[in-house]
């Protein structure tokens, strides 16, 4: 999902209280803080030496002691405006960052009214070869087996 998706949701939903859920159907804490917004670039290099970029919008949640803490989505919106000033387009993906036990992220994968809630379908990231998957692609062969400058 992007912002600009998000934020169209959020408004069009500005009463209810969104909750995310996450991949396995348990929610983060409903008084869970977004405490950050942010603009996240990452440059790599694969493993088959071609270099890239990424760009996605990541959201910081913090569970703290204020259990009586409720988001709603007009403020939740409001949030996301004042990131406008560190993020340069709304068509960047947003992900969730979320300390369970371990930090991680969650690509939002769609927003789902339901009763007072606006659920925040929360997807798994995944880890990927992207060597692979190229020459998977031009040859169907298995990019390991057959080249040394993979993996």
């Amino acid at each position: 999902m992007t912002l600009h998706d998000l934020q169209n949701a959020l408004e069009a939903n500005p009463k209810q209280f969104p909750r995310f859920v996450l991949p396995d159907g348990d929610y983060i804490p409903a008084h869970a803080h977004v405490t950050e917004v942010g603009h996240v670039v990452r440059n790599f290099i694969d493993c088959g030496e071609l270099t890239g970029k990424e760009e996605k919008i990541l959201l910081q949640t913090h569970v703290g002691d204020d259990t009586d803490h409720r988001l709603r989505s007009d403020r939740f919106a409001k949030i996301l405006q004042m990131g406008n000033r560190v993020i340069p387009s709304a068509d960047l993906d947003v992900d969730v960052e979320y300390d369970c036990c371990v930090v991680a992220q969650y690509p939002i994968a769609e927003a789902a009214p339901d009763g007072e809630h606006l659920n925040l379908i929360l997807q798994r990231g995944r880890t990927q070869c992207r060597t692979r998957e190229r020459r998977e692609s031009e040859t169907a062969a298995d990019c390991c087996t057959t080249s040394a400058a993979c993996c």
